[in-house]
C-alpha cells in the first residue's frame, strides 16, 4: 500500500472479507496492481469489500446473487462476471441456482447479455470440473 505504514481497519476488513468469497484473491489483487496502481488495489479492499460487503442485512450468498444478476445485466464485466460466479459457488450457491439468476438475466437485459452470462458459467463450470 502507498503513502500508508499499516493497513487501514477498513482495508483489513475488506481483505478478509473477499478472502470468505475466494481465498487467493486478496492477494491476487495486490499483486496485480502492486506496481501500476496500489491505491486502486487499496481501493478495491477498502470500499467494496470492508465497507459495501460488510454491511448487515445480507449473507455472502445473497450478495453473491445480487453481484452476478447485476454483473450478467450490465455487461461488458465479464472477468468479475467470472469471478463473482466462482465466488457465488464458494460461498455455497449451486450451479442450478447460479444458472437461475443468470436464465433471470434475459427477462430484464436481454439474450445477448444473458447468453454472455452463461458462457461465462459454462467457463467457470469447465474450470472447476477440470480441478475435480
Amino acid at each position: 500500500m502507498s503513502n500508508e505504514k499499516e493497513p487501514s481497519e477498513r482495508y483489513v476488513r475488506g481483505r478478509a472479507r473477499l478472502g470468505e468469497l475466494d481465498e487467493l484473491q486478496p492477494g491476487r489483487v495486490a499483486e496485480s496492481l502492486k506496481d501500476a496502481a496500489p491505491d486502486l488495489a487499496r481501493y478495491a479492499m477498502e470500499f467494496p469489500y470492508g465497507d459495501i460487503y460488510s454491511r448487515p442485512g445480507l449473507d455472502l450468498k445473497q450478495r453473491e446473487i445480487a453481484a452476478v444478476a447485476m454483473l450478467s445485466a450490465m455487461g461488458g464485466a465479464e472477468p468479475q462476471l467470472k469471478f463473482h460466479i466462482s465466488a457465488a459457488m464458494n460461498v455455497g450457491l449451486s450451479r442450478e441456482e447460479v444458472t437461475e439468476v443468470v436464465m433471470q438475466t434475459v427477462v430484464y437485459a436481454g439474450f445477448p447479455r444473458a447468453l454472455n452470462a452463461m458462457n461465462m458459467l459454462i467457463e467457470v463450470l469447465a474450470e472447476r470440473d477440470g480441478e475435480k
